[in-house]
C-alpha cells in the first residue's frame, strides 16, 4: 500500500530534502522539509491562517501540537511566546526533520513518534493546536478532538483549522456537543480556525 504523510513509514518514497525560510512576526525561521511530508513545499495556508489567530491562554501547562509534521505550527508558537511545546506526529520522516528544525530554530520543543495520543498519555496541557490529517478520515480527525478534550487541563483551549468543504460544520458541532462551545474565530480563503474551552 503507498504510503501517504499521515502513514507510519514512508520507505516507499524518494527522499529529497529541501529548505525554505518563513518570516513570521519579527521572526525568522528556516525549515528543512522532504518528500513524503505534508506541504512539503512552504507551511501550507491553513497552518498559517492558525498562527495569524492562535494565542496562548494563561495556564502554565505545555501547548501540544497534534500532527504537528515538520514542526512549522510548534517551533513558530514556541519561538513567538516563548512557551514550551509538545510536538506529536506519527510518520516517522517528519518525525525526523521536526528534530532538526527544532534544534536548527533553537526552539523550546520536544516532540514524539506518536500515532495521536498514545505518547503524552500522562500529560496534560494549556492549549491543543492541531491542522486535522483530513485524508485520514473523520474517525481520526474526531478522535484528535475527543483525545484533546480528555488532556486539556480545566480553562484549556482547542485551536482547530479545517477547511469548510472538508468538514468545517461537523468538526463545529462534534466541539460543541464535546466542550459545549465552538467560537469561530475567523474564516480566511474558505478555513476556519475554530476555538473551544473545555469547562470542567
Amino acid at each position: 500500500m503507498a504510503s501517504h504523510y499521515y502513514s507510519k513509514t514512508q520507505d516507499d518514497i524518494e527522499s529529497n530534502p529541501s529548505y525554505y525560510d518563513f518570516n513570521f512576526k519579527g521572526e525568522s525561521f528556516k525549515f528543512k522539509t522532504d518528500n513524503g511530508v505534508f506541504s512539503k513545499d512552504y507551511i501550507d495556508y491553513g497552518s498559517f491562517a492558525m498562527l495569524k489567530e492562535f494565542k496562548p491562554n494563561n495556564g502554565d501547562l505545555p501547548i501540544l501540537d497534534m500532527g504537528s509534521g515538520y514542526g512549522p505550527i510548534g517551533i513558530v508558537v514556541s519561538k513567538l511566546y516563548n512557551r514550551h511545546v509538545v510536538m506529536c506526529e506519527i510518520n516517522q520522516r517528519a518525525y525526523n526533520l521536526s528534530i532538526e528544525n527544532i534544534k536548527n530554530n533553537n526552539a523550546d520543543c520536544e516532540v514524539y513518534n506518536s500515532n495521536l495520543f498514545e505518547k503524552v498519555e500522562e500529560m496534560k496541557f494549556s492549549s491543543v493546536i492541531t491542522n486535522p490529517p483530513i485524508r485520514a478520515g473523520k474517525d481520526v480527525v474526531f478522535s484528535i478532538y475527543d483525545g484533546a478534550y480528555k488532556h486539556l487541563d480545566i480553562n484549556g483551549e482547542l485551536w482547530v483549522v479545517i477547511q469548510k468543504k472538508q468538514g468545517a460544520p461537523s468538526s463545529k458541532a462534534h466541539l460543541e456537543e464535546l466542550f459545549g462551545n465552538c467560537e469561530i474565530v475567523n474564516r480566511d480563503r474558505g478555513y476556519y480556525i475554530l476555538k473551544s474551552i473545555k469547562k470542567n
